[in-house]
């Protein structure tokens, strides 16, 4: 099985952390980070994590995920929100991650320039955001025309977290100052594959793999994608 893409960048900033802090363990920020999905797995991978977040049950879960991964020495865990992230932490985190997060806040821009401040020079910024292109075509594929004309013309629906497109979310990092490394797209030919077509067919899961890695960062595919996943460097 295909390592997952998102994880894959994220192991590889960490080894480049740990090698820039002479074999320490690297300083993790994950904001918004929920019960801990990636925060414990990336804990267990040896990084000092810190995790933000609004919600006083994902992190009581996250304490139970940590203690049962033998990893909670590792985590510390701030209740509070992305809008406040400079009274909650410090600066110096060799990777921030926002997964999911821009597209509830209240203003984009005033985030992402916390985390350019949270991280250290050298360091990363990581952001995986809905894409506005994808949803379009899915509105359109399911008859909601009207919904599909509204997030043509802007970022979001009435009622909806807000949707971002390739262009716009490079824009975003280059005004907080950092410097894009990466835009890949998540789900741009899998989430489109009736699940009949993969069922009990490992030569087709592996040949959709295989095509998805390569669509990942080609555009236009790309830019279709359910999901983006940037990374920015300061």
């Amino acid at each position: 099985m295909r390592p997952d893409p998102v994880r894959r960048v994220l192991d590889a900033e960490l080894t480049a952390a740990r090698e820039r802090r002479g074999g320490q363990p690297p300083r993790l920020l994950d904001v918004g980070g929920g019960s801990g999905v990636l925060a414990v797995p990336l804990a267990a991978a040896g990084a000092e994590v810190t995790v933000v977040e609004p919600s006083p049950n994902a992190l009581a879960t996250l304490d139970r995920r940590a203690e049962d991964a033998g990893v909670a020495h590792r985590i510390t865990a701030v209740q509070g929100d992305s809008d406040a992230l400079d009274q909650l932490v410090g600066p110096g985190f060799d990777l921030v991650i926002a997964h999911g997060v821009l597209e509830v806040v209240d203003d984009p821009k005033v985030t992402v320039a916390a985390l350019a401040a949270a991280v250290a020079p050298g360091g990363a910024v990581s952001v995986v955001v809905a894409n506005r292109f994808a949803a379009v075509i899915q509105r359109a594929i399911s008859g909601k025309l009207t919904d599909a004309r509204q997030l043509l013309d802007g970022p979001a629906v009435p009622g909806e977290p807000r949707r971002f497109d390739t262009v716009g979310l490079h824009t975003l990092l280059d005004d907080a100052g950092l410097t894009v490394h990466l835009v890949q797209g998540l789900g741009v030919l899998t989430d489109l594959v009736p699940g009949g077509v993969l069922e009990s067919n490992l030569a087709a899961a592996e040949a959709l793999a295989d095509l998805e890695a390569t669509a990942a960062t080609m555009a236009p595919l790309r830019d279709i994608a359910t999901r983006l996943h940037a990374l920015a460097r300061r």
